[in-house]
């Protein structure tokens, strides 16, 4: 029987934790954004690792790193997700990039189109119920054996024990797989869910789906 062990993010994680951020996720929707790793990385996991580094777990599977979970408990004290990404779009300069540029264009075009239909799209959520938010990403072999429960709970046992009022996430519509687990962890779906601009899967747009947990 597999043994799990989830443990606070050291120091000296922080290679195996980059590493692992572009395995993590292989074969889901959002398993690659704009094809650039490093500035996706830049957005979706650095700012944890130097930002919020006492929140951040890691899951172990017989003694290999297989998975992480990246927390803020107050989400107005993070660096937004839209000024990550103006960020990373200047360090990086991805417009200068094919895949990245491919990915802009496309989003831009997703947003023009959702302007005309008068649809919603993503943006930064804000709501005083829900202040924290989490990124949990697992590689394929650790999924379905406990490590993204065992690092779930972990995480929700700290919201506990600083009396956070609640906590959200954003997964997507097509990750089913995902929208199920979260709602075994008493996450439940809120608010619409939009277009995610310039993502595709199996060139289809894909939607953002919005969860709530309260303790």
């Amino acid at each position: 029987m597999s043994e799990i062990e989830v443990r606070p993010y050291a120091p000296a994680d922080r290679a195996a934790v980059r590493e692992l951020f572009e395995r993590a996720g292989e074969g889901t929707p959002s398993g690659s954004i704009w094809g650039h790793p490093e500035s996706e990385a830049a957005v979706y996991l650095m700012p944890y690792v130097e930002h919020a580094p006492e929140t951040l777990l890691v899951a172990l599977l017989d003694g290999e790193m297989v998975g992480y979970l990246a927390g803020c408990v107050d989400s107005s004290r993070f660096p937004s997700e839209s000024a990550r990404m103006t960020h990373a779009i200047r360090t990086y300069r991805l417009f200068l990039r094919p895949g990245p540029l491919a990915f802009f264009a496309r989003a831009a075009l997703d947003t023009v189109r959702c302007a005309l239909r008068r649809e919603p799209v993503p943006g930064d959520f804000t709501d005083p119920r829900w202040p924290a938010h989490l990124h949990i990403n697992l590689v394929p072999r650790a999924r379905g054996v406990g490590a993204g429960a065992a690092l779930m709970r972990r995480w929700l046992d700290h919201l506990r024990a600083v009396e956070s009022p609640g906590c959200h996430l954003q997964t997507l519509v097509e990750n089913t797989r995902a929208v199920r687990f979260f709602a075994r962890m008493g996450f439940e779906k809120h608010g619409p869910t939009p277009v995610v601009p310039g993502l595709r899967h199996h060139g289809r747009p894909v939607h953002q789906q919005t969860m709530v947990w309260s303790p």
